[in-house]
């Protein structure tokens, strides 16, 4: 296995302060949204990232899930994972693909950029309802 997969495995994002070793001090957390506006910019250090999240489930009322679904490494410092998630927004459940590059440096994680498939967001019917 490639050894910054293995950083990654260490990875719970649900859970920041347990993996907070993995990531530099000056780590970097890159988003652009244009339908979160509010969570555009670069994000830095631990605080940034926990700040991002605490945003994004404040938004999607703690109904944000990340399904990952594919994991390559390319090169030494990059990591190109695919992911899907999904989360409750101005009361539509929605699925959209993402994208999200690590950049590890020396057995830590520097930076990742999370690439939102914005323009094919997908609209999920909700249990029970009625049409």
């Amino acid at each position: 296995m490639h050894p910054n997969m293995s950083v990654l495995e260490k990875l719970n994002l649900q859970d920041i302060d347990a993996c907070g070793d993995i990531f530099l001090n000056n780590f970097v957390w890159h988003y652009f949204n244009p339908r979160l506006p509010e969570l555009d910019g670069d994000h830095i250090g631990i605080d940034g990232l926990k700040s991002f999240f605490a945003k994004l489930n404040e938004k999607s009322k703690s109904s944000f899930q990340q399904k990952p679904i594919d994991a390559r490494p390319v090169g030494d410092e990059l990591v190109i994972t695919q992911v899907c998630n999904r989360m409750d927004l101005e009361g539509n459940t929605i699925e959209v693909d993402a994208v999200v590059i690590w950049r590890i440096v020396g057995g830590k994680i520097a930076e990742a950029w999370d690439i939102p498939a914005v323009n094919t967001v997908r609209t999920m019917e909700r249990m029970g309802a009625t049409g």
